[in-house]
């Protein structure tokens, strides 16, 4: 019974790495669980909806003001003095009163103050709508790098895995060979020692893979399962455009650059915001004012008295010929200083652009490279293997290319995923991941 029930835990054992939740996550799947999860771009939105409101905000700039002030009193008597504050009268009145008072105003002229308001609110939304795309950019390419670092480890488990498999199975020769009297142990225990690199090496590559594994399941919202990436991305065909083409894509959809764009929009609507208090602002005026009793005769008349009015109302400040010609000035340097930041801006998109697409071409170079390196290390590893076999080098030579081997087969898998790291950073750089 006692045998039975370790036998049934050792198979238990055995099989529950292969019973852990898996999945299979494309790259678009994975874009589309960031828009519904990632907090920066739930909070991207909701400004982008702020910002919606502002402008209907501004534009109610244009509609009229209307104003209607409802009162009623209580009336005491009136007391009647002398200029030395002696001999007081004192008249009745009519001890209630009411009072209505409508007044509507509607803005003629502002000196442009109400529209550069309205496109103030417009550039903001264009702004938040640009924050919201760079932010998205951000969070898509950090979370690809994890993606494509997932690819990187299983294809480094796997190099582990194919070179375990070969020493163990060079191991069984070499004991074969210590039977026959052809080889020493220390010759095994060389080997041996190797083959415990390898597993360390592999499970470090593993523990690795858990953590990049955690952290992007983290940040796209799901439970903890095993993300299986797809591998094709690592061998699709990345086309060669040419550097123009992605320095006009850059130009035309980087977010960054779109942001100093519109922001030197807004500075020169600041502009125009100091230079409308230079100016009058003219409105249409209308009021009627409902009122009794009248208190301002003696004695009171006891009646209702309608009064209204329209007409045109000037209002300038005279003291705004001093003080905002230094808003003007300030105005004006904050616009200079914003088109010298965006052609900066420009400047620097520049070099990041030719600056990716440099190393994009060198991706290729480095993957034909590591190929040859391969094929070289390991027509190496065979030659020095026959070599050993026939005892003409030593086991430290069989190290030595085996280690070679090893190096040159990781540093491939490396070079296949860098061409897609490279050709999406282009996509990041430009705006359009």
């Amino acid at each position: 019974m006692t045998r039975r029930l370790s036998v049934f835990m050792w198979l238990f054992l055995a099989i529950t790495p292969w019973c852990n939740a898996q999945r299979q996550l494309h790259i678009d799947e994975m874009f589309n669980m960031l828009e519904a999860h990632n907090s920066s771009l739930r909070a991207g939105r909701a400004g982008l909806e702020a910002s919606s409101q502002a402008i209907a905000v501004a534009r109610s700039q244009r509609l009229p003001e209307l104003n209607a002030q409802l009162s009623a009193s209580y009336n005491g008597y009136v007391l009647q003095l002398d200029r030395n504050f002696s001999n007081a009268q004192s008249f009745s009145q009519p001890h209630w009163g009411n009072s209505l008072v409508v007044e509507a105003q509607q803005v003629v002229y502002a000196g442009g103050a109400i529209n550069a308001g309205i496109r103030l609110a417009e550039l903001g939304k264009q702004m938040e709508e640009h924050n919201l795309n760079a932010t998205r950019n951000d969070v898509r390419f950090t979370t690809l790098a994890q993606y494509l670092e997932l690819i990187k480890l299983d294809n480094a488990i796997q190099v582990y895995e194919e070179n375990i498999l070969l020493t163990e199975r060079l191991i069984d020769h070499i004991k074969a060979r210590q039977g026959q009297g052809m080889a020493l142990k220390n010759d095994i225990t060389r080997y041996e020692l190797q083959l415990q690199d390898l597993l360390l090496g592999k499970r470090k590559v593993e523990d690795s893979r858990k953590v990049a594994n955690h952290q992007l399941c983290n940040a796209l919202g799901m439970a903890d399962e095993t993300i299986v990436p797809d591998t094709t991305i690592a061998s699709a065909h990345y086309g060669i455009e040419g550097e123009a083409h992605w320095q006009e894509l850059g130009a035309a959809s980087s977010p960054v650059l779109a942001r100093t764009d519109v922001s030197t929009q807004m500075a020169a609507q600041q502009v125009r915001l100091a230079k409308s208090e230079l100016l009058p602002k003219i409105a249409l005026v209308a009021a009627d004012n409902f009122s009794g009793p009248f208190s301002y005769d003696i004695p009171p008349i006891n009646k209702n008295f309608n009064v209204w009015y329209i007409g045109l109302g000037v209002k300038y400040s005279i003291g705004n010929l001093w003080k905002s010609n230094k808003k003007v000035r300030q105005a004006k340097t904050t616009l200079q200083q914003k088109q010298e930041a965006h052609a900066v801006t420009g400047e620097t998109l520049d070099n990041r652009m030719q600056e990716a697409y440099t190393l994009y071409l060198q991706s290729y170079t480095e993957l034909e490279t590591q190929r040859k390196s391969v094929e070289l290390a390991s027509q190496n590893y065979t030659v020095i293997r026959n070599r050993y076999e026939n005892q003409l080098v030593l086991i430290t030579d069989m190290l030595d290319a085996s280690n070679m081997k090893l190096s040159a087969e990781l540093r491939e898998v490396d070079a296949r995923v860098n061409i897609a790291f490279a050709y999406y950073r282009l996509k990041y750089i430009a705006g359009t991941l």
